[in-house]
């Protein structure tokens, strides 16, 4: 994929199909170097598995794709070495809290995890976890993020239907905007009441977002590229 686009997606069809992966394989010894030295910075970084999109068609507001299985590391070498393997794509969803006065509630990064200091959405990479039969379902990967780094669960919001798809180069980021019954400042509180009870969480802070004002250079072009939309 080239370019960068904004688009509305209504319907997600995700399959997942083991196959192996020659970058991973082909540059092991450099990828278990890199990530050995990413450790030393920051030794809370795990190993754990994740899925990357592969045979993507994104057409008439649907998205069509195959995921496989990576090791963390070697996806994070991938993302951070340029992408070298052009036929994979970081697909991923974000949980775009919706406060009911109309702000955004994003989360600071922690120190201790790949991307800190960073200004998201509730998120996290595709895994195991997210597979249900032959499918990659990424609403349940979306509720099961958002209750472990905010507390808020299903009870708490309203999905909206449909999806908004930051599309640039080998990333896709899936936005689901969720409802949630009250106040930002409230909201807010809550959360981190959650963060305060946990003893790694994955956010270190919450910001309220209400216009462009409010937007950070710590915020991945996605993020930005998706609340100037949403403001619009």
């Amino acid at each position: 994929m080239n370019g960068s686009s904004i688009v509305a997606i209504d319907e997600l069809e995700l399959s997942f199909v083991p196959r192996p992966w020659s970058f991973a394989d082909q540059r092991r010894v450099e990828i278990d170097a890199y990530f050995e030295a990413r450790r030393r910075k920051t030794p809370e970084l795990w190993n754990g598995r994740v899925l990357l999109l592969s045979r993507c068609v994104l057409s008439e507001r649907k998205l069509s794709g195959t995921f496989f299985e990576t090791d963390f590391a070697s996806f994070l070498a991938w993302k951070e070495w340029d992408c070298p393997d052009r036929t994979v794509i970081n697909c991923f969803a974000m949980g775009a809290l919706c406060a009911a006065d109309g702000a955004f509630l994003v989360g600071v990064m922690g120190a201790h995890t790949a991307n800190a200091g960073r200004i998201y959405f509730p998120a996290g990479t595709p895994d195991p976890d997210d597979i249900r039969g032959s499918k990659v379902d990424l609403e349940q990967n979306v509720v099961r993020e958002v209750a472990e780094e905010t507390g808020l669960t299903p009870n708490d919001f309203h999905q909206r239907v449909g999806w908004h798809a930051v599309v640039e180069g080998q990333r896709i980021a899936l936005f689901k905007i969720l409802d949630v019954g009250a106040a930002a400042v409230d909201l807010r509180a809550r959360i981190l009441g959650h963060l305060a009870r946990e003893r790694t969480p994955e956010f270190s802070d919450i910001r309220i977002l209400r216009g462009r004002g409010d937007l950070d250079p710590k915020m991945p072009v996605f993020v930005t590229a998706f609340l100037n939309r949403a403001w619009s």
